[in-house]
């Protein structure tokens, strides 16, 4: 299997499986002199990690990270920075009917084909569990860019039918529970939702908002490698994402030029409909995401499948699941712009150093 592997400069690859010893990663191109500990990695864990509430899998996982190397007296040195992730909560059990059979709206049945067989436990590498390396190596970044005045930041926009009432944003309350709401108000309101769905025994899709603040103009290169196909290329890798959008995304379809252009002023732009990025190079405006998320399909309710032999079947899936995957999204799609952003800000110190220009900057 290829492909486990992103980035150029800021080079991020993860190994293992959900129910496997551990979760890895090696973090290559890391500049030398960072102050970094296990801790400045621990805060986002501690944000993504299973069991944090009753809307969320019971799995019970510290997700406690190890720096194996790659840093020494406290700084990075420059070398690859190898992580570590014990898995201590596995139950694979749960999973031993489903050895030859493929749940609905799985890898099990792609990744058969592909491979000959597959790791069915909590299906293995095709587990959004890897995400937790992700995170990881994203708060690397996010650590990184805060040190050049660049934030990334993000949060729930809408679960199932239940979207936030943009009059009530408030980025201080995102914290304050389990869904990363910034509308305090709606937060009731999603508990409910998600107390009926988890008893109907479903799940639902959600959509996550990131944002990123304090990035230069200029990150991006114009062709193939431009930011925000890029950010798509990373965001789109997360489990569970269908759809991604920059800015106003789809919305823009029914604008006219009049409307979604940016204008731009002495004082700065007047608007923000391209998300912060034109020609795939950022502007100096916040750098804006969105993701949606497709419902769980661990579900225990009967679905119609197949089996290894080709048999129709009924399937039931046992097991711990997320009810909605969303609701712990945050941190990852957080993590997967801060190393797209890493990246593409080393490469554009690597190319754009002693470059001048008089053009003044706006924002």
């Amino acid at each position: 299997m290829s492909g486990n592997s992103y980035g150029k400069l800021f080079t991020v690859t993860t190994f293992g499986e959900s129910h496997g010893k551990a979760l890895g990663c090696i973090v290559d191109g890391c500049p030398p002199g960072i102050e970094l500990s296990e801790a400045d990695l621990q805060l986002d864990l501690d944000r993504r990690k299973p069991g944090t509430s009753r809307h969320t899998t019971q799995r019970r996982e510290a997700d406690e990270v190890e720096i194996l190397s790659g840093v020494f007296e406290g700084k990075t040195t420059g070398t690859p920075i190898g992580l570590l992730i014990k898995n201590t909560d596995q139950r694979s059990k749960d999973y031993s009917n489903i050895e030859e059979t493929f749940r609905p709206a799985h890898a099990d049945y792609v990744y058969t084909h592909k491979y000959g067989f597959r790791d069915y436990r909590g299906g293995g590498r095709s587990s959004a569990r890897e995400t937790a390396m992700r995170v990881a190596a994203g708060a690397i970044a996010k650590k990184y860019l805060a040190s050049k005045g660049i934030e990334v930041k993000g949060y729930l926009s809408q679960l199932g039918p239940i979207a936030i009432n943009e009059a009530n944003f408030d980025w201080n309350e995102v914290p304050n529970n389990p869904f990363f709401s910034p509308d305090a108000e709606a937060v009731s309101e999603m508990e409910t939702y998600m107390d009926a769905l988890r008893k109907e025994g479903n799940s639902v899709g959600a959509k996550i908002s990131v944002v990123a603040s304090g990035a230069p103009v200029g990150l991006g290169e114009p062709i193939f490698d431009r930011l925000d196909a890029d950010l798509a290329h990373a965001l789109m890798s997360i489990n569970a994402v269908k759809g991604v959008e920059i800015g106003d995304g789809f919305d823009c379809v029914a604008q006219k030029g009049t409307e979604h252009r940016d204008e731009m002023t002495p004082e700065g732009f007047l608007s923000n409909h391209s998300g912060g990025i034109l020609g795939g190079l950022s502007t100096g405006q916040d750098i804006v995401a969105h993701i949606a998320l497709k419902p769980t399909s661990s579900l225990r309710l009967p679905g119609r499948s197949i089996n290894s032999r080709g048999e129709e079947i009924e399937v039931v899936t046992k097991g711990r699941h997320d009810p909605c995957v969303g609701i712990r999204a945050t941190p990852i799609a957080e993590a997967m712009m801060a190393i797209v952003l890493m990246d593409h800000l080393l490469r554009d110190r690597a190319q754009n150093a002693d470059v001048k220009s008089e053009i003044p900057v706006i924002t």
